[in-house]
């Protein structure tokens, strides 16, 4: 918690921000109309000091355009300092039904299909309405428009790209939300993402009637220092409907628990399925650590490239959520990377793309993948990704917990657990309490020494080796309830001597490279979910998001297998239920077994890079 003298002086650095963009620009407030008649507020800072015309960057986002009124102004923009100094104009719009903005907000609102009169709205069409307003009306622009945002903005961002309006010129959807059921924000392959939805929504979606600055929570609530406590105490997800948390308060919470499977609801907000009719170029950026959009820019970069013929282009760097618009990014947790990864890919990467967009002659002068490989602590570029030429290979689990290039010849051998949902295998080690943004390669010694986590070694590796693309996940297990939970994470073991950068003593450090959940009862659909047979050997394969990291020589790669990852993925009862609406009577221990033998052999699918200079 920040003392009061700490307060003080982050107060004073904002307002000393506000001063010095007063200082620049002049400052213009717009209630822009939409085809439907609703309007939406627009906040314009137009440069005072740059003679001449500019191009505008637009945000479009949920978490407020404001500071409200004429006189109240930002302490800053984000991206590079290169936009201001070359006379760039900012705008930033709330959305339909955010704060001073009209109409109703609806969470991801489904996109239009088909449109027929004034009255058909969604994302692409306000975002169409407003570039349009915009310049015909904000002074000194000329004519040309870039879109960027971070998470739910770069969601929009990704959205106002749908039949671009000719004015768009760039986008840059940046950590963007895009499919709330299968692997952002949400759920990943339908587990339910508890601890950051439970956090997120209580503060967003309270019902709001006229416009307003404000937006008061839909509750309060306090972990105490304990979250891991906090929602085992909560018990079952039932609970949280009642006082004094949800209680029908809010709408996407409501439809959410509603929803349990990936039905016409889940699949209407699917962002990444409706990326067509891009005309625009399209910088997509995310982070290899982004524990809450990773999914998302893989996944928009890749339907965009495969339904459109515009220039598009990936960007993945060593970051968490939102760490390439920080001013120093060269650690994160206890894991160095060698260089200011953020300013280096601002001042080449973001500032670039968006002057020859909007500036120059349209065709920036950038790779199709730009990706940083950790491990290595290099920067790459690539004509596609994930890159040509990699090798599929199968890394096995194996007699004595170890990793082979070859399945178990013996028949019937596996390993086992036992997972207890009311002991559950917490996502980090120590005390949790509010989600970490280090977990995604946090150490994972603590779970190696639970008996309710499997550990599979490889030997010390001779040389280095490169993995690139997704990594997939192919158990074969037997487990003795009708459902459980499959979570796989892949480890890099740094050996006795290492040090990171800052010299700190990395021995044994089990470095979490990427790990994720899949709920057992979707591993045939993620519609028609089907209970297990108790005792009946079965299939759960599943891809974790792409990884570009170099193990490096003397390291040994480890994957741990385990059935629980809380509070960050719900607790499952292990029994085929409607987990959002079952009592405590739903919970039962599972025996799981892993198997190893020739034609049930578990393993790791993953794409292996050939030697680098």
């Amino acid at each position: 918690m920040r003392t009061g003298l700490a307060v003080v002086i982050a107060g004073l650095a904002v307002l000393a921000g506000a001063q010095s963009v007063k200082d620049r620009y002049v400052k213009y407030e717009y209630n822009v109309p939409m085809r439907d008649g609703a309007r939406l507020y627009v906040s314009v800072y137009v440069p005072k000091d740059k003679p001449g015309d500019h191009p505008i960057l637009l945000e479009r986002t949920p978490y407020g355009a404001g500071p409200y009124g004429p006189e109240a102004y930002k302490g800053g923009f984000g991206g590079s300092k290169k936009f201001a100094d070359a006379g760039y104009i900012f705008a930033f719009t709330d959305v339909r039904g955010i704060h001073m903005s009209e109409g109703v907000f609806e969470d991801v609102r489904p996109q239009l299909q088909v449109v027929t009169k004034p009255s058909d709205v969604d994302e692409s069409t306000d975002s169409y309405d407003t570039i349009d307003y915009l310049v015909k009306h904000v002074p000194h622009n000329n004519g040309r428009v870039g879109t960027w945002g971070i998470s739910y903005p770069g969601g929009y961002a990704a959205l106002s790209a749908i039949n671009s309006h000719p004015a768009l010129r760039a986008a840059s959807p940046q950590a963007p939300v895009s499919e709330w059921f299968i692997g952002d924000d949400m759920h990943h392959h339908g587990a339910f993402f508890l601890q950051d939805c439970f956090s997120f929504f209580s503060g967003m979606g309270a019902p709001k009637n006229n416009p307003a600055p404000n937006w008061p929570p839909v509750f309060r609530f306090n972990i105490n220092n304990d979250a891991y406590k906090f929602f085992l105490d909560l018990g079952p997800i039932a609970n949280a409907n009642k006082e004094p948390y949800f209680a029908g308060k809010s709408k996407f919470w409501n439809d959410a628990t509603t929803h349990p499977d990936y039905d016409d609801f889940w699949q209407a907000r699917n962002v990444e399925h409706n990326m067509k009719g891009v005309k625009c170029s399209v910088l997509t950026v995310g982070g290899w650590f982004d524990a809450e959009d990773l999914y998302g820019a893989l996944h928009i970069y890749d339907s965009t490239e495969k339904q459109n013929k515009t220039w598009n282009s990936l960007v993945m760097g060593p970051w968490s959520h939102g760490g390439w618009a920080s001013r120093n990014f060269t650690q994160l947790g206890d894991v160095t990377f060698g260089s200011n990864t953020s300013q280096w890919f601002q001042d080449n990467v973001e500032f670039p793309f968006f002057d020859a967009c909007l500036r120059g002659d349209g065709k920036p002068k950038l790779p199709e993948a730009t990706v940083f490989e950790t491990g290595r602590n290099v920067w790459r570029q690539f004509p596609s990704w994930p890159p040509k030429g990699t090798r599929p290979t199968n890394y096995y689990f194996a007699d004595n917990k170890a990793l082979s290039s070859a399945p178990d010849t013996r028949p019937g051998s596996f390993d086992q657990y036992v997972s207890d949902p009311m002991n559950p295998v917490p996502y980090e080690g120590g005390t949790l309490r509010g989600r970490s943004r280090t977990y995604m390669l946090a150490d994972q010694r603590f779970a190696e020494s639970r008996p309710d986590v499997l550990t599979y070694r490889s030997t010390v590796l001779e040389s280095d080796v490169t993995w690139a693309g997704p990594v997939v996940a192919d158990l074969w297990t037997t487990i003795s309830t009708t459902d459980a939970d499959f979570v796989v994470k892949v480890i890099d073991v740094w050996p006795d001597g290492s040090k990171n950068g800052a010299g700190k003593d990395m021995s044994g450090f089990e470095q979490l490279v990427r790990g994720d959940i899949m709920r057992g009862k979707y591993r045939r659909s993620y519609q028609n979910p089907q209970p297990f047979v108790p005792g009946s050997a079965e299939q759960v394969k599943f891809a974790l998001p792409d990884v570009f990291h170099t193990f490096l020589k003397g390291h040994r790669i480890m994957v741990q297998v385990q059935s629980s990852w809380f509070p960050l993925a719900d607790r499952n009862p292990q029994t085929f239920c409607d987990i959002y609406h079952c009592d405590q009577s739903a919970f039962k221990t599972a025996n799981v077994q892993i198997w190893r033998g020739l034609s049930h052999g578990s393993h790791i699918e993953v794409g292996v890079v050939g030697p680098t200079k």
